[in-house]
């Protein structure tokens, strides 16, 4: 009878909500992150030129709201959106990613007049314990390969906790 590692444990770090935009379409994203999750958004600014899209340095071209609490309910709502399948190459190491082409489609959701037809990325980053001593600031370490998460980890997880399917 073989116990498991408890630091082998596999979880949910965050979700990482985010829109991209410019001037009035950014302002719309800001609000429909903040009907999404209640939280204030954090502006994202360029910091290259891009001529043939209008950008310039330090012009606000995106938003981002990041959630580490209550992951769980949002997820299958979000999940729901997308009904519950991922393709394996929006899998990459520690994390996966997948987009939302209209909000409306998330359950709970309804249209807004003052934002229109817009959408999301939606970004969920996995951990396992001990991921801090790469983080901090002070004494930071190095983690082995063994403790990154794999793509077949991830599909493992998803399916057992989300019933997600994966093509």
């Amino acid at each position: 009878m073989e116990k498991e590692n408890p630091t082998r444990k596999i979880r949910i770090e965050k979700i990482v909500l985010s829109v991209g935009g410019i001037g009035e379409d950014l302002e719309k994203g800001v609000s429909l992150l903040k009907i999404l999750t209640g939280r204030k958004p954090a502006k994202m600014k360029s910091h290259k030129r891009i001529p043939t899209l209008g950008v310039r340095p330090k012009l606000e071209v995106g938003a981002v709201v990041t959630i580490r609490k209550d992951i769980d309910t949002l997820l299958k709502r979000l999940l729901q959106s997308i009904d519950n399948k991922l393709r394996k190459k929006q899998i990459s190491e520690n994390n996966f990613s997948f987009g939302i082409k209209e909000y409306i489609e998330i359950p709970g959701m309804e249209y807004q007049r003052e934002i229109g037809v817009i959408g999301l990325d939606v970004t969920v980053v996995f951990k396992r314990a001990g991921r801090r001593v790469m983080l901090r600031k002070i004494k930071s370490g190095r983690i082995p390969k063994k403790q990154r998460i794999t793509k077949e980890e991830i599909i493992k997880f998803m399916e057992e906790n989300y019933k997600t399917e994966f093509r």
